[in-house]
């Protein structure tokens, strides 16, 4: 579970050739292979002008030769290269269940889900059947007593009701795990989409009630009480949207920090007995919790005892439907599928079953997966080079920071011991995690073993309340295609799936590599920096290091940012939310300076080769914008500009350069471009 501001993606990405081969040469400067510029120019489209529109000038001819698969709202880099990783994924996955195993090893647990998930005629034949024990025993709920107390039970299912129950650092004590309340409930996950009276919010929500009465009807209810349950769905989701934070209030470590004495929690939110809650999760004996939204907490409090029971229980029976959907037949997949694949996101087909299949495997077993992975694709020797990588990009950002004019020493102080201090994860776990208590069984449907993953993963992570925090814990499996920081434990971290092309090229000169998965790491690093991370401490401490007039300054230049973005049009009448990405338009340009300058330190003193008709400081911003290359529907514009708190990949581009002077001076661009933006327009922060 990703909450508040646990995870700093970067983005995903995929697998190609051997990494050691490549860091090896870029970090030892052997010149013994004649290099290729590591430019693609049939991505290029050299029809537009790189001031009016640089993405479409680096990526046009990439979004041509990739048209969107119907599989797909949003196609781009990124997937086509995850698409190879699936197929990886899956040989190794496919090996496994071909083959007959130890009952209880991680072998048999492997094949065995896979081929539930992938036996398509069990799966029809059982139609709802596996999910009919749990709406029975909602239906025989009598009392508001007995709904309470059935709750944490739904939870551990995997049921998103009305609030959710994670253990994580606190974030005012980065050393100890502290049980944690969430909002949740909405099963269209933005607020928005209930609250907002724009066409397409309404038009979603129309269809989103039709879409909660057919599947009402394919689990066996009549069309009237399908319709009464739709109308139950609604009335208290609606609610639960009108208390939730919205996603700007959400960046605010602060505004989600409540802590609160178990005595004072049952005294403020008494409709629930929390030890009994507790104890019924499997959460150790606690004496405090952060209540991160106390109004939305209320609120739910307010539903429990005031809402009818004939309404709560289709609420929760809708839950426990919506939760299933994926993992029954193909009728009730295929509704799933349609609105929240086709209307909601503008996809035209489902993915194949296979790959629904790895992607399962791939959740609940990842680490087992992820050993597998990283013994065949990923050599043990990459993970020194790398660190010496990040090293050089950190001595970049040390460099900057020290440099800047707007901070006063005492911050810049404090800044530098941050950055010094960073925890460094690199390719794989240095412990892998055991699987020995979970248990996968054919003899049940696939529906109740991946309730039984829930339940094991749920027990992983509620025994760890009140314990000190594990730093070595990863929050990404190793062949996850991605990057995060995690302000909690002051870390960075990069899996093997992300150490890969297009962010490397054994055959690229150093330039485009920069420009890549350099802009990768800087971009990480900026986080702990960026307006969320910045009020973390080095030992990830929610607390305040910086002096009173520096922040005014930090903020005041976050502002130039925030304001930028906001004035972006993504599509005709809707822009983009300026505050809602500021954390990641930050560590974005954060990223491409950082990197920059880490490029130049490393071929201070070499001679400027042009390859494919291209400077070096030309093929890094080339390379840069070629990491977000893609080709998007109009509908998933709309769900990304809700929901992802990163800016759309074509103003990662168009949107971030214009405020990069190395680019400008790259490319000769002037007053009178369109991305031309004057010099005190620009954001200027690390």
């Amino acid at each position: 579970m990703n909450f508040i501001i646990k995870s700093r993606m970067f983005g995903f990405l995929s697998l190609g050739i051997p990494f050691l081969i490549f860091m090896m040469l870029m970090m030892n400067g052997c010149k013994s292979e004649k290099k290729i510029s590591g430019i693609d120019l049939t991505n290029l489209d050299t029809t537009a002008r790189p001031g009016d529109d640089f993405y479409q000038f680096a990526c046009g001819g990439w979004m041509k030769k990739n048209p969107l698969k119907g599989e797909y709202a949003r196609y781009g880099t990124f997937d086509k290269l995850a698409e190879e990783n699936t197929s990886q994924l899956r040989e190794l996955i496919e090996e496994i269940a071909s083959k007959s195993h130890v009952e209880g090893t991680v072998e048999q647990k492997i094949g065995d889900l896979y081929q539930l998930a992938m036996d398509s005629d069990r799966l029809n034949r059982e139609g709802y059947q596996p999910v009919q024990t749990e709406l029975k025993k909602l239906a025989d709920v009598k009392t508001y007593t007995e709904l309470i107390k059935i709750l944490p039970e739904l939870m551990l299912n995997g049921n998103d009701v009305y609030f959710s129950v994670y253990v994580d650092a606190d974030p005012m004590n980065s050393s100890v795990y502290l049980t944690q309340t969430y909002q949740s409930g909405i099963s269209l996950g933005e607020r928005d989409y209930y609250l907002d009276q724009d066409t397409h919010s309404k038009e979603i929500l129309e269809k989103y009630k039709q879409h909660v009465a057919k599947m009402f009807e394919l689990f066996g209810f009549n069309s009237a009480d399908a319709q009464k349950n739709r109308d139950a769905v609604l009335y208290i989701e609606t609610r639960l949207a009108k208390a939730s934070y919205d996603r700007v209030k959400l960046r605010d470590p602060y505004a989600n920090y409540h802590k609160m004495s178990i005595p004072d929690l049952s005294k403020e939110f008494s409709t629930i007995s929390w030890n009994e809650f507790l104890h019924t999760l499997g959460i150790p004996a606690v004496d405090s919790v952060n209540v991160s939204q106390k109004e939305f907490l209320t609120e739910v409090g307010n539903i429990l005892t005031t809402v009818p029971l004939d309404q709560q229980i289709a609420y929760l029976q809708w839950k426990v439907i919506d939760n299933a959907a994926a993992y029954l037949s193909d009728s009730i997949y295929n509704q799933n599928f349609e609105f929240y694949g086709k209307t909601l996101s503008g996809k035209k087909e489902p993915s194949p079953r296979w790959k629904r299949s790895v992607r399962s495997i791939d959740n609940f077993l990842g680490e087992a997966v992820g050993q597998m992975y990283v013994k065949k694709y990923f050599p043990p020797e990459a993970k020194e080079s790398m660190l010496k990588l990040v090293h050089n990009l950190q001595e970049s950002l040390g460099q900057r920071i020290q440099n800047l004019t707007w901070m006063g020493d005492s911050t810049k102080a404090k800044a530098l011991e941050k950055l010094g201090t960073f925890y460094v994860k690199i390719g794989y776990p240095d412990k892998w995690r055991s699987y020995d208590a979970l248990q996968i069984s054919k003899n049940v449907s696939y529906y109740e073993n991946v309730k039984r993953a829930h339940h094991f993963e749920y027990a992983y992570k509620f025994a760890r309340a009140g314990k000190p925090v594990d730093k070595s814990e990863w929050l990404m499996t190793p062949q996850t295609v991605n990057a995060y920081y995690n302000p909690s434990t002051n870390e960075i971290c990069f899996p093997a799936g992300i150490l890969q092309p297009p962010f490397f090229d054994v055959h690229a000169d150093d330039a485009a590599n920069y420009g890549a998965i350099g802009v990768v790491i800087g971009h990480e690093m900026t986080h702990g920096f960026d307006d969320q991370g910045c009020q973390f401490d080095k030992d990830g401490n929610l607390k305040n290091w910086w002096t009173e007039e520096d922040k005014k300054q930090f903020d005041a230049r976050a502002k130039v940012l925030a304001d930028y973005y906001d004035s972006i049009e993504v599509a005709p009448g809707v822009h983009a939310n300026g505050k809602f990405t500021l954390g990641e338009n930050i560590a974005d340009h954060g990223g491409l300076q950082v990197s920059f300058q880490a490029y130049k330190n490393s071929t201070k003193g070499q001679t400027s080769q042009i390859m494919d008709g291209f400077t070096p400081e030309q093929r890094f911003f080339l390379s840069y914008a070629n990491v977000w290359a893609g080709n998007i529907r109009p509908e998933e514009i709309l769900v990304l500009t809700k929901s992802d708190p990163h800016a759309l990949g074509r103003w990662r581009v168009n949107g971030a350069l214009p405020h990069i002077q190395a680019w400008y001076d790259a490319f000769g661009i002037k007053e009178g471009d369109k991305l031309f933006l004057p010099v005190e327009k620009r954001v200027s922060i690390w």
